[in-house]
């Protein structure tokens, strides 16, 4: 079921349709346990929306190729998956710190500025 909701975001990303394609990886999909349901958590209301406006296609594909026509999927808002972006450079370095510290040594030794 993952790889076929993956390779149906790729297909979505070529065409053009990149916000629907980036709701779909925003987080993995869960099959739940009678096999007919998936739960895709978004972040925000608005994206919730956005995508259920626009499942139709999708649902059309995964119930044709895995040959299950019940197949339904559940969205739900999570506001802690809301991811943040850096947009100013002290941000951006921020993020690249906590990701690798050794980064401050590096700026302190060549005396670089952020």
């Amino acid at each position: 079921m993952r790889l076929l909701w993956n390779k149906f975001a790729q297909r979505l990303s070529d065409s053009g349709q990149k916000i629907m394609a980036t709701y779909m990886q925003i987080n993995d999909p869960v099959l739940q346990d009678d096999g007919f349901t998936i739960k895709l958590e978004l972040p925000n209301e608005g994206s919730k929306v956005d995508f259920d406006n626009n499942k139709l296609d999708l649902l059309g594909y995964l119930r044709g190729k895995l040959h299950n026509h019940d197949i339904v999927v559940e969205t739900h808002v999570n506001e802690v998956v809301e991811k943040k972006y850096a947009f100013t450079p002290e941000e951006r370095y921020e993020k690249l710190k906590a990701i690798n510290p050794a980064l401050e040594i590096l700026r302190k030794t060549f005396d670089l500025d952020i």
